[in-house]
């Protein structure tokens, strides 16, 4: 019992710090503006974690690669206590047993970002209906807009069906080949065990 509430501890937190890595990231790809309350909240919340690692790894091209990177730690941390607290005892001295680990972790980093642009479609379509005037739709607008521009002559009686067609494919890839992955990968997993 112990454990299973740990483990939804470390998980439940190291998801929430992972998804504002990642909101930082690609507020910064989307060229967000830096002045704006809520780039603002992001600096603050990950400066601690990504400035360091910013000394060690450089940009490429206008990507952080040190706001990833700190990402990525921290789901390969928080995947390994997750299974060291597992009733199964993993081997993680076991080249494979990092590699299947880290692999995962890129999986787990595509689902969160996965997770970042639906609930960002989600706020935007629902702002849309409440107040399409607010300081955060600009915002929402540059993280979404290259993945809702291909599905925007979905137009039917004046209502644009982008969201929900980006929302539907996201839900498919996140049902069939990222699952496929993640169970061949804890397959993996159990048998180095």
């Amino acid at each position: 019992m112990i454990f299973e509430t740990l483990q939804f501890l470390i998980k439940t937190l190291s998801d929430l710090f992972v998804l504002v890595l990642l909101l930082r990231f690609y507020l910064q790809v989307a060229h967000a503006p830096f002045r704006h309350p809520l780039c603002q909240f992001v600096m603050a919340v990950t400066n601690f974690a990504v400035l360091p690692m910013r000394r060690v790894v450089p940009s490429f091209r206008s990507y952080d690669m040190a706001t990833l990177l700190t990402a990525w730690f921290v789901g390969m941390i928080a995947n390994a206590l997750v299974l060291a607290l597992n009733p199964l005892p993993y081997n993680f001295a076991a080249p494979q047993t990092l590699l299947a680990l880290a692999l995962l972790t890129v999986l787990y980093l595509f689902k969160q970002s996965l997770f970042l642009l639906m609930g960002a479609v989600i706020v935007q379509a629902v702002m849309s209906w409440i107040n399409p005037y607010n300081p955060l739709a600009p915002i929402l607008d540059s993280l979404t807009r290259p993945y809702l521009r291909p599905f925007r002559r979905a137009v039917v009686g004046g209502v644009d069906l982008s969201p929900i067609i980006l929302f539907l494919i996201i839900q498919v890839i996140l049902m069939l080949p990222v699952r496929l992955l993640e169970s061949g990968l804890l397959m993996q997993l159990k048998i180095l065990v």
